[in-house]
């Protein structure tokens, strides 16, 4: 049974979502899968839904005002939702419309009972499931009932959270249209929901089965708490039963109501385990047939489960795909990954472009899932030595990371395989490695600036094909000087000077983490640079009144060329243009090429600039240069002195200050190659945003920044083609969009489990934020939760709080108290720039943006690892 308006569920499938939605075009497919039972129905499709907004013109200026209200603002968009749904219900239903509908209740069985459900357009897709924004009725009974109800669902397209939810997905009010299921209601004695995957750890290999007595709306609305089974492989893992005092049944005359749960009944198991078992092996069909884990709703009634509703589940995180069976890893079985943006203190989503040039870039093979990279750590960990040694790293730089990795490893998740006789583990490279000699360093930075000025001057003639190839040498040259042997000593230098002194001095004297005073204003370190020249900008700016007026307003990058029309804004303009010269090629999420640089948009350094200018007195880089390199003089003197006094004190004294030595010779190095990469990023972008341009000025692409959402070898077949596929760029756009909601683990394993790992310390006070400790002191202070560098706003004494921080967040370092992150470790460069700066610091805080409000005090324990949040 078909009409213009009203179409039967089973001649429904997933391909006509424009015209039944999201929910009917899954509750069609679901009833094509063998041994799944749907409710019958029929669903009245968008084309109604048209027929009714066409009779209510105002709706048109209503829908205007809804899409340019703010955002934030919930009372207008309560009003403006309010108005729209009196709107759509007041509309009469069309005669022939209702007419079509009433025939396809008499053919269900008129007087029966029914559920009257909601299915828009944009609802139950791979992207954004939109559970629970638009209503359902259940029970509904007699004809003139459902059509009222089928025009409270239409109307419940403009919920204030409806509206809300598609705002914060990128979805155009306009876009979208409402279709309605109506179902023979079923009675069932249980009713919950099934996730295919576990929806706490994203486990795909685990289902959880959540059940209580009644109809499953107890479950939705919280009136109960379920029983929960989990279960793998046809066995239940674990059970938990809840006592269960309430349930929700339907009343014979239509509506539902709340009712009380026999005593005797309360502590029941809702299921039987073979009963579990049975749904998640209809589930596991399920999932077979969208091909991806499913949030499924269903009911039982005698012994027969019926499934009312399956949905993609959003808010897991993607699972990398292994790479290539010729890789040598293909016979590993399980994996390991490691998140690249713990690594690099960069957790946000890339865009494809992003990602496809740093994989090409890359010292090492990566996987893509969620927007993200990660390296597949199998193959070290089957190994005894490499675990060990990269057990060893983690633990170092990150014990949540090694933490995550042991839980796994502890479960034998990854086996570990004898090495043959003969193997040899690896080496780590010792002290002796290379001299300390600063002429080392000097020479590294003087070979890599030269690599640089000789890729600018060549790239300039490149262009179209002739451009990519280029590129692709350039990366190649790049990766070359990424593992350049002298470069990596010079690193490992610098990072294992600082574990011999830690651990060394902590044996002998008891110093908590010494490294962190001793690093204060170590020489050449770019990072720190780059901070402390912002502060001689600010020097230029401060005593020329008009420009910092002119600087407050700036709403727009092109104010550099403005600044020549006031008093000194031709000294203030150099000063900044000398400025985005030395470091205009970095930005928050500088190893993501598309992200806007700050030669690209200067107005984004503005708001620390502005801050520097109010909060710090003239000449303070210079002097805070020099205070911190006196600390760390008197530092050694200090320890040197101590160890004399030791049993073979001189012994331990000479070494100490050789290593000493070699700290500060190689420490500063450490930021140089991050600075070097960015720095052949932005020349690489500039040529690629040529390209883009001209592919605009031909019309093959819209709009420049659509090339961000292509790999680099797509971009290339564009370039190459004068060809472009829309629907693809859309199509990465959307998946980008829900990409940024998801937070990226720290270990992920190849059946899908998120493993952030967890501090094992005893140490903590009750009621204390736990963290690593990678910068010593203590410090109290505003906490300012700040998630976005151009919306700096800081006072002296605040302690900054934010996810992480690469490099571009350094000019923030030299006017604030302490530092807080949710991301890093110790030799990440938030962390060894808070040791330059003396700020103590805390890095790797879960939730720390989420836990610590803005504006409350808080103290920084920077050399036990803890924040406490104080009244």
């Amino acid at each position: 049974m078909t009409g213009p308006y009203v179409t039967e569920l089973r001649a429904i499938d997933e391909t006509q979502v424009a015209a039944v939605g999201g929910k009917a075009a899954h509750l069609g497919a679901l009833s094509r899968i063998e041994e799944v039972r749907v409710p019958d129905g029929f669903c009245v499709t968008t084309d109604a839904f048209q027929r009714v907004m066409a009779q209510a013109p105002s709706l048109t200026d209503r829908l205007d005002l809804l899409s340019r209200v703010d955002a934030d603002d919930r009372e207008a968009i309560r009003t403006l939702s309010a108005e729209i749904r009196r709107t759509v219900e007041a509309v009469v239903i069309p005669a022939e419309l209702a007419a079509e509908i009433t025939g396809a209740l008499t053919r269900l069985g008129e007087q029966g009972a029914f559920a009257v459900r909601s299915s828009a357009t944009a609802e139950d897709l791979p992207t954004a499931s939109f559970a629970g924004q638009q209503d359902t009725y259940l029970n509904v009974v007699g004809a003139e009932a459902v059509l009222r109800h089928v025009s409270r669902c239409w109307a419940s397209l403009f919920t204030e959270r409806a509206v809300i939810y598609r705002r914060r997905n990128g979805i155009e009010h306009r876009t979208v249209r409402m279709a309605v299921v109506v179902q023979r209601m079923l009675l069932p004695q249980a009713a919950g929901v099934l996730f295919t995957a576990d929806p706490v750890t994203g486990n795909r290999k685990v289902a959880t089965v959540e059940a209580g007595f009644g109809l499953g709306e107890a479950l939705v609305s919280g009136l109960v708490d379920p029983d929960v089974f989990r279960v793998r492989d046809g066995e239940v893992l674990a059970r938990a039963i809840a006592p269960k005092q309430r349930a929700v049944r339907a009343l014979p005359g239509g509506g539902t109501q709340v009712v009380a749960v026999a005593a005797e009944r309360q502590e029941e198991p809702t299921l039987t385990d073979a009963q579990v078992v049975r749904l998640v092996r209809l589930g596991r069909r399920i999932e077979a047939r969208f091909g991806r884990p499913q949030d499924i709703e269903w009911c039982l009634v005698g012994d027969d489960f019926h499934i009312v509703q399956s949905r993609p589940i959003t808010t897991l995180f993607p699972v990398p795909v292994p790479a290539s069976e010729g890789d040598g890893d293909g016979d590993l079985g399980n994996r390991v990954y490691l998140s690249v943006g713990h690594q690099q203190m960069m957790t946000d989503a890339m865009k494809p472009l992003g990602l496809s040039v740093w994989r090409l870039t890359a010292m090492a093979p990566m996987q893509e899932a969620g927007g993200r990279l990660f390296v597949d750590a199998t193959r070290r960990l089957t190994s005894p030595a490499g675990r060990a040694a990269l057990l060893d790293l983690a633990g170092r730089s990150d014990p949540l990371t090694r933490d995550a990795l042991e839980t796994v490893l502890d479960r034998d998740f990854v086996p570990l395989i004898p090495e043959a006789p003969g193997d040899k583990p690896p080496v780590r490279g010792g002290a002796t490695a290379i001299e300390t000699d600063p002429a080392v360093v000097t020479a590294l930075v003087k070979r890599s600036e030269e690599s640089l000025a000789a890729l600018e001057r060549d790239i300039r003639t490149k262009s179209g094909s002739a451009l990519f190839d280029f590129l692709l040498e350039a990366f190649e040259q790049h990766k070359r000087g990424l593992t350049d042997p002298l470069s990596l000593q010079a690193i490992m230098a610098g990072m294992e000077a600082t574990w011999w002194l830690n651990d060394k001095l902590q044996e002998w004297l008891g110093e908590k983490n010494p490294a962190d005073t001793l690093t204060l204003s170590a020489p050449g370190n770019i990072t720190s640079e780059m901070g402390l020249a912002l502060l001689d900008v600010a020097d230029v700016i401060r005593p020329r009144p008009e420009v910092v007026s002119f600087l407050a307003d700036v709403e727009d990058d092109d104010f550099l060329e403005q600044l020549a029309e006031f008093p000194g804004g031709a000294e203030a303009r150099a000063a900044i243009e000398s400025y985005l010269d030395r470091y205009g090629m970095r930005c928050v999420g500088e190893i993501d090429i598309t992200r806007p640089r700050w030669r690209e948009r200067p107005a984004t350094l503005l708001p620390v600039l502005l801050d520097h200018v109010r909060n710090v007195e003239p000449g303070a880089a210079e002097r805070r240069f020099e205070q911190g390199r006196l600390k760390a003089r008197a530092k050694e003197q200090e320890v040197l002195a101590r160890l004399r006094a030791l049993p073979d004190g001189d012994r331990k004294a000479d070494e100490t200050r050789r290593m000493i030595d070699r700290l500060r010779t190689f420490v500063g190095y450490r930021e140089y190659p991050k600075y070097a990469v960015v720095s052949r990023y932005f020349v690489y972008k500039k040529a690629l945003m040529a390209e883009a341009e001209r592919l605009v000025r031909a019309g093959v692409l819209p709009q420049v920044e659509d090339v961000f959402y292509l790999t680099f070898q797509e971009l290339r077949d564009v370039v190459r083609t004068q060809r472009a596929d829309d629907r693809l760029v859309q199509r990465r756009k959307d998946a980008f969009r829900s990409y940024q909601a998801l937070t990226p683990p720290r270990v992920l394993t190849s059946e899908g489990e998120c493993v952030t790992g967890a501090y094992r310390r005893d140490n903590v006070p009750a009621g204390a934020l736990t963290g690593l400790p990678v910068s010593a002191g203590t410090v109290e202070g505003r906490a300012r939760v700040i998630l976005d560098l151009a919306e700096a706003d800081l006072a002296a004494g605040d302690i900054l709080v934010t996810t992480f921080t690469d490099p571009s967040w350094s000019p923030l370092f030299v006017g604030i108290a302490g530092l807080v992150t949710e991301v890093g470790g110790l030799m990440t460069h938030g962390a060894v720039i808070a040791r330059e700066y003396g700020l103590p610091a805390v890095v790797g805080v879960e939730g720390a943006t989420r836990l610590v409000r803005d504006g409350q005090r808080i103290r920084v324990h920077g050399t036990d690892g803890y924040i406490e949040l104080l009244p």
